[in-house]
């Protein structure tokens, strides 16, 4: 089934969609880059609880999404309890995964569930050859080794899988929301919260009693959650899901050069071709006409 972008109005100045994701695949490894330096005073899923909770609290107190949510039918609503749920699993299964395994590494395996998406939206031999040359990127990237940290690369699996729900019903609340999608990510957030709390509040226990470690806790939560999110919402809007899944190719680079900023994760050879690959396979991949 071809997907279309939603219809609902654009301001005649718009940054372009892929502007959106740019921002968003920079904070979205940006925060949890900051997130593994907090992970030797709080566990993961304490982490995972902190980044949530701060994001749907400054949702709620921005959106106020209830007050869209009633007005919803109930196909909108249950798109907007799904991807509430999958937004808590995925963020306590990617912190489990970071607190085991290089963020390079977590970042080229989330992209895997992807690459289907991509696939299957597919319409032009061109973009054949741009997944080729991103694929080829990723297996760069990431030159898989699954050993020494096997609980690890299960969180980073079932991460994976979890994200490719999120790019589906994300785009779903996006094309749902009437041109008030941010409202709809609002309300999954405080569902995400729920979920998560579930596993997480205990661990976090530290930084609520500590306040250095409560605003380190908060700023993760903006970089990592508030402002990626956003920005997935604005570029889901305007991008068709193929397109949107294909540009996901930027995340292992992404998270390759953060780790290294941030973390000192310092890349090879293989990564850099790998860098070189993915930019080579985005710069040549057009949107499938309509």
């Amino acid at each position: 089934m071809n997907e279309q972008p939603s219809t609902s109005p654009i301001p005649r100045f718009a940054p372009p969609p892929q502007l959106y994701f740019v921002a968003s695949a920079i904070f979205h490894y940006l925060g949890p880059a900051f997130a593994v330096l907090l992970f030797a005073r709080v566990e993961p899923l304490g982490v995972a609880w902190l980044r949530i909770a701060s994001a749907a609290l400054i949702f709620a107190a921005w959106r106020r999404p209830w007050r869209r949510f009633r007005q919803m039918d109930a196909a909108a609503r249950w798109n907007i309890v799904g991807l509430g749920v999958v937004l808590g699993g995925m963020n306590a299964c990617f912190y489990l995964a970071i607190d085991r395994l290089p963020l390079a590494t977590v970042g080229a395996i989330e992209f895997l569930g992807p690459i289907a998406l991509a696939l299957a939206g597919l319409r032009t031999q061109r973009n054949t050859v741009a997944l080729a040359l991103v694929i080829a990127g990723v297996w760069f990237l990431t030159h898989l080794r699954l050993t020494g940290a096997p609980l690890g690369f299960a969180f980073a699996f079932a991460n994976c899988a979890l994200f490719t729900l999120y790019i589906v019903l994300g785009h779903r609340v996006a094309n749902d929301g009437g041109g008030n999608a941010i409202d709809g990510l609002a309300a999954a957030m405080l569902v995400a919260l729920v979920v998560v709390s579930l596993l997480g509040i205990r661990p976090a226990t530290p930084a609520l009693l500590s306040l250095p470690l409560l605003a380190a806790g908060i700023g993760v939560g903006v970089t990592s959650s508030v402002i990626p999110y956003v920005c997935d919402q604005l570029a889901m809007a305007r991008l068709p899901r193929a397109t949107f899944a294909m540009l996901l190719a930027l995340l292992p680079a992404t998270a390759c050069l953060v780790g290294a900023v941030v973390l000192h994760q310092l890349p090879g050879r293989a990564e850099t071709i790998g860098i070189a690959l993915v930019a080579a396979g985005i710069a040549i991949h057009r949107e499938a006409r309509r």
